[in-house]
C-alpha cells in the first residue's frame, strides 16, 4: 500500500516540508528505507500476471473444455477408458497451447515497459548530519518526502509539489489528452501557496494546479526541484485506473465469449437429447438395456467437436505469433484476435492517429482574398525573430509551421535583410506576438531611423489594433470566421513603422497597424491515414472520430482524408440524450467533437448497445474508460503504461496500417475456426442421424464404441490442419464472427446431406454383406461404414474449407496432407492387421464400386450445395 500523509492546508515551504517529514536537503537513507518498508514500492496497482498453473486451470473454464471434461467423466464411469483417455489428452493439449500463447503475449507486453526510463534523480543524505547528495534511484524506491530533481526529458516519477523552477514546461497529454505543454512554476512562497492537495482534489476535473506535477507526465523544458507527495496507489495516475485495470477482476463479456457460449449451449442441448434417445429407442425397439450405454456415450462424443479447444487455440496463437514477429502487433489476450476480426466500427481520436499533432500552412491571403505571399513573408520575419529573441521555453508550434512554409531560402533572406531589435511573445491572456526589426545596412533604418513592428496572432486581437474603418474591420472579421468555420486555424498579420527609440517596446506600441493578410493553417495529416481509412472501409469497418477539438477542425481533417464527416455532433448534445437515443445517433454519426473521456466511453458503450462490435484506439489515461468499454481496446506502444495494460492489443505505433494487419489476422483465424465448426458439426450431425436410424433398423449396433473412437481420432487429427488453412479472400473483406444461428443453419443443411449419403451407404452395405452371414456381415458392415465415413469426412474438409470454392486454388500443404491421410486410413485400416482387432473385415470388390458411386454422387451434391450457399451469403 502506498503512503500518502495528510499534510496541512496553506503554509510556507518549510512548513509543508516539515509536515511531510522532510526538508530541503532531502530524507536520510534510513528514513527512506523505513518509509519504503511501510508504504511499499512506488508502482501502479495493476493486474499481476497469472502463473502458468493458474492460466492452465483458467483454460478449463472454456465451455467446450467443460463439456469434454463431463463426457470424459461419463466415459470413465461406464468403463470406456479409451474415450476417457483421448478426451483427457485433448483437454490437456488445448489448455497447454492457450497457456503458452498467452504467456508469450504477456512476456512481449512486459518487454515494452523496459523501453521506459525507470530511474529518478533524488536528493538524499547518508546520515542526519551528512551533506545531501544527488543519486540515481529506481523509481520504485521513491517515498513521500523525497526531494527529486527534474531535467528536460525526465518522466515525472510520482506526484510532486514544486519547490523551485526555471522555465519548466511539462507534457501532460497522457493525463489530460492535451497536446499543448503546460507551464509549471513554484508557488509564491511569500503567499504560502504551497500546500498539500488530498487525493480527492488531485482527481477533480479542471485545470491542474501550476505548482503540482503528476506521475506519467514528462518534462519538456526547464529544470525543477520538487518534493514527492504521493506514490503508488495514492497517485492521480493510479486513481484514473478502472477497477479491472487495478486488478479487481471482472472483464466485460466479449463477442468471442458470446459466440462460443452460444455454440456450446446449442451442442449441449443436442447431446443431452441424443444419448437418452439412443438408450430409449434401443430399449423399446430392440430390447437392449444398459449395454447400449457405451454406444450412446460414443454417439454423444461423436457429436462433440472434441478438437475445438485445440483448433481455436492453435488458430489464434498462430495468428498472434505472426503479428508479434517483428514486434508490430502484440495480442495480449488470444480471444481478442477473434474480436478484432469481428470489429465493424472503430473509434479513434483525431490527434496523433489521423493527424501528426502539428499544424501546417494551408494558404495565405491578403485583405481581398488574393495570394498572400507578402503576409507569409512578414509572418516568417515575426516567427524568426520571436524565436531568436524571446527565449521561449519551447518553440511555438505555429511559428514552426510558418517557418516551414516560408522555406529555407526565405528565412536566410530574412536574416540577411533584417536585424532583430525586440520581441513580445505570446503569453497567457495575450494571443499575439510582436517582433521589432530594422532593415540591415539601410541608413534610414539606423539608430535614428525606422523600426518595423510585425504583429501576428488571433484575428480579433490583431484587427482590433489595426487602423481600419468599422465596415472593413467587420468584413475581415467575417472572412476570418468563415475560414475558422471551414476547420482552419487563422492567424492575422499586420505591421507598422515606428521611429526608432532607446526605450523598450511594449504592448502599448501595438496600435495603428496596417493589415497585411491572413494565414490559414490545418493539422498535418498522418502519412498513412488516408490509405488506412480506405482499407478499413474496404474491410467493412466504419470509423468514428471522437475528439476534444473544435467541430470544424475535426470535420476538415475528415474531409481531407476522404472521410465524409456528415453532421458533426458535439458533446453538449450527447449530454441531453438517453442511452437508447445515443445508440441510434452513434450508429449514424461519424464525428463527435468537444468530447471528454466520459463522453468517449459513453459513445463506445452506445455503439455496443446498438449491436456493433466496437474497437477503440487510445493511448492515454484519459482513454482508459473507453478502452475498457470497447469490445477490443487497442493501444500503441508509446502509450502510457496503464493504457497498455488495459488494452487487449498493443501496436508498435499509432498507425492504422498496423491495425489493418491485425484485423486481417483476426479474420483469418476466425475463418479457420468457423471452417472447422462447419465441417466437423455437419459431418458429426449427419453421422449421428445415420447412427440413430441404423440403430433402429439393424439387428446389431451399426458401429462399435471402439470403432467410433478410432474414427473420431482420425478425423480430429486431420482437422487440426484447418488451423493452418488460407481463408477465401471474400472472408477477409467483411467482419468475421462466429454466429451460432448461421452455423446451425449451415449444419442442418449439410448434415442432412451427409446423413443421406450415410443412409445410401447403408443400403449398399446391406446388399453387399447379405451373403456373408451374421458375424461376417456385421464386421463387413462396420468396415464399410468406417471407410465411407472417413472418405466423406475427407471430402467435406476439401470442399467446405474456409468458404473456398474449388476453383479458388489448391488447399495448402497441411490440408492436402491431412485429407489424403484420412482417405488412406479409411481405405486401408479395415484391410490391415488392425482390422480384426477392431472387429472389421474387408468388403467384396463390388461393394467398393458401389461405395465409389455413392461418394461421387455425394461429392457432386456437396459441391452444388456449397456453391449455392456461397452465392447466397456472398462468399
Amino acid at each position: 500500500m502506498a503512503w500518502a500523509p495528510e499534510v496541512g492546508q496553506a503554509g510556507p515551504t518549510l512548513h509543508a516540508l516539515r509536515e511531510l517529514g522532510s526538508g530541503p536537503r532531502g530524507l536520510t537513507e534510513d528514513e527512506a528505507a523505513r518509509r519504503l518498508a511501510e508504504a511499499g514500492e512506488n508502482v501502479l496497482p495493476g493486474r499481476r500476471p497469472p502463473g502458468a498453473v493458474r492460466r492452465f486451470v483458467h483454460g478449463l473454464r472454456d465451455p467446450f473444455t467443460a463439456v469434454l471434461l463431463c463426457l470424459g467423466l461419463v466415459s470413465a464411469a461406464v468403463a470406456s477408458w479409451g474415450t476417457a483417455c483421448v478426451i483427457s489428452v485433448l483437454v490437456t493439449v488445448s489448455c497447454a497451447l492457450r497457456t503458452v500463447g498467452e504467456h508469450r503475449a504477456e512476456r512481449a507486453a512486459a518487454a515494452l515497459r523496459d523501453l521506459v526510463p525507470t530511474t529518478a534523480t533524488v536528493r538524499r543524505r547518508p546520515a542526519p548530519d551528512a551533506p545531501p547528495a544527488h543519486r540515481e534511484l529506481p523509481v520504485g524506491e521513491l517515498v513521500p518526502g523525497d526531494v527529486v530533481v527534474l531535467s528536460p526529458g525526465d518522466l515525472v516519477p510520482a506526484d510532486l509539489r514544486l519547490l523551485r523552477t526555471t522555465g519548466l514546461t511539462v507534457h501532460e497529454a497522457v493525463l489530460t489528452g492535451e497536446s499543448t505543454p503546460a507551464e509549471k512554476r513554484a508557488p509564491d512562497l511569500a503567499a504560502g501557496a504551497l500546500r498539500s492537495v488530498p487525493a480527492t482534489e488531485r482527481d477533480a476535473p479542471g485545470p491542474d494546479p501550476a505548482h503540482l506535477c503528476f506521475q506519467g507526465s514528462s518534462v519538456l523544458s526547464g529544470t525543477a526541484t520538487a518534493v514527492v507527495v504521493a506514490t503508488g496507489a495514492a497517485t492521480r495516475l493510479s486513481g484514473a485506473l478502472p477497477g479491472a485495470a487495478a486488478g479487481n477482476g471482472g472483464r466485460r463479456v466479449t463477442p468471442f465469449d458470446r459466440s462460443v457460449n452460444g455454440i456450446a449451449w446449442t451442442l449441449i442441448r443436442f447431446m443431452l437429447l441424443t444419448a437418452p434417445l439412443v438408450l430409449v429407442a434401443s430399449a423399446l425397439l430392440r430390447g437392449r438395456g444398459m449395454e447400449t450405454l457405451p454406444f450412446a456415450v460414443a454417439v454423444a462424443v461423436g457429436l462433440t467437436p472434441e478438437m475445438l479447444p485445440v483448433v481455436v487455440t492453435a488458430a489464434l496463437a498462430r495468428g498472434a505469433a505472426g503479428l508479434a514477429r517483428g514486434g508490430e502487433v502484440i495480442v495480449r489476450r488470444l480471444p481478442a484476435l477473434h474480436d478484432l476480426g469481428a470489429v465493424d466500427v472503430l473509434c479513434v481520436d483525431k490527434t496523433g492517429t489521423l493527424t501528426q499533432d502539428r499544424p501546417v500552412l494551408h494558404h495565405a491571403e491578403d485583405a481581398y482574398g488574393r495570394d498572400g505571399e507578402e503576409a507569409l513573408r512578414w509572418a516568417a520575419v515575426n516567427a524568426l525573430w520571436t524565436l531568436h529573441l524571446a527565449e521561449l521555453p519551447v518553440p511555438d508550434a505555429l511559428d514552426e509551421a510558418v517557418l516551414d512554409a516560408a522555406g529555407e531560402d526565405a528565412l536566410l533572406a530574412a536574416e540577411e535583410e533584417y536585424e532583430g531589435i525586440a520581441a513580445l511573445p505570446c503569453a497567457p491572456g495575450r494571443p499575439l506576438s510582436t517582433a521589432v526589426v530594422r532593415r540591415a545596412g539601410d541608413p534610414r533604418f539606423g539608430l535614428a531611423g525606422v523600426h518595423v513592428l510585425v504583429v501576428k496572432g488571433a484575428p480579433e486581437d490583431v484587427l482590433e489594433r489595426c487602423a481600419l474603418e468599422p465596415a472593413e474591420r467587420d468584413r475581415l472579421s467575417r472572412r476570418a470566421a468563415d475560414l475558422a468555420a471551414d476547420g482552419l486555424r487563422v492567424l492575422a498579420v499586420a505591421r507598422a513603422e515606428r521611429q526608432s527609440r532607446p526605450r523598450p517596446y511594449g504592448p502599448a506600441d501595438e496600435h495603428g497597424l496596417e493589415f497585411t493578410g491572413f494565414l490559414a493553417l490545418h493539422d498535418a495529416l498522418a502519412p498513412t491515414a488516408a490509405e488506412a481509412l480506405a482499407v478499413l472501409a474496404d474491410r467493412g469497418i466504419a470509423v468514428r472520430v471522437l475528439t476534444g477539438d473544435h467541430p470544424g477542425t475535426a470535420a476538415r481533417v475528415c474531409r481531407d482524408l476522404g472521410l465524409d464527416p456528415g453532421e458533426v455532433v458535439t458533446a453538449d448534445r450527447v449530454d441531453g440524450l438517453t442511452d437508447a437515443e445515443l445508440a441510434g445517433l452513434a450508429d449514424r454519426t461519424t464525428v463527435f467533437a468537444r468530447c471528454s473521456p466520459e463522453h468517449k466511453a459513453r459513445i463506445v458503450r452506445a455503439l455496443r448497445a446498438s449491436g456493433r462490435t466496437t474497437g477503440f484506439l487510445g493511448d492515454g489515461v484519459n482513454d482508459l474508460a473507453a478502452l475498457h468499454a470497447a469490445d477490443v481496446g487497442v493501444c500503441p506502444r508509446a502509450g502510457v503504461d496503464v493504457a497498455r495494460e488495459a488494452a487487449d492489443v498493443v501496436l508498435a505505433s499509432k498507425d492504422l496500417t498496423a491495425l489493418d494487419r491485425a484485423v486481417t489476422a483476426g479474420r483469418r483465424s476466425t475463418g479457420n475456426i468457423a471452417a472447422y465448426l462447419r465441417i466437423t458439426l455437419s459431418s458429426n450431425f449427419g453421422n449421428v442421424i445415420a447412427m440413430l436410424a441404423a440403430g433402429l433398423l439393424l439387428p446389431f449396433l451399426p458401429m462399435l464404441p471402439a470403432q467410433v473412437l478410432v474414427q473420431n481420432l482420425c478425423f480430429d487429427a486431420a482437422q487440426l490442419a484447418l488451423a493452418f488453412d488460407r481463408p477465401a479472400p471474400a472472408a477477409l473483406r467483411r467482419p468475421t464472427r462466429l454466429r451460432p444461428r448461421d452455423l446451425l443453419r449451415f449444419v442442418t443443411v449439410f448434415g442432412l446431406l451427409n446423413a443421406a449419403a450415410d443412409l445410401a451407404t447403408f443400403a449398399v452395405l446391406a446388399f453387399a454383406v447379405r451373403s456373408l452371414g451374421d458375424d461376417g456381415g456385421q464386421e463387413a458392415f462396420h468396415a464399410g461404414w468406417f471407410t465411407e465415413n472417413l472418405l466423406t469426412q475427407a471430402m467435406v474438409m476439401f470442399v467446405l474449407r474456409s468458404g473456398r470454392h474449388l476453383a479458388e486454388g489448391r488447399p495448402p500443404g497441411a490440408v492436402r496432407l491431412a485429407t489424403t491421410a484420412l482417405a488412406v486410413v479409411g481405405l486401408l485400416l479395415p484391410l490391415s492387421p488392425l482390422g480384426p482387432l477392431l472387429a472389421m473385415t474387408g468388403l467384396p470388390p463390388l461393394s467398393y464400386v458401389l461405395l465409389a458411386t455413392v461418394l461421387t454422387a455425394y461429392g457432386a451434391a456437396l459441391t452444388v450445395a456449397r456453391n449455392r450457399y456461397g452465392r447466397r451469403v456472398g462468399g
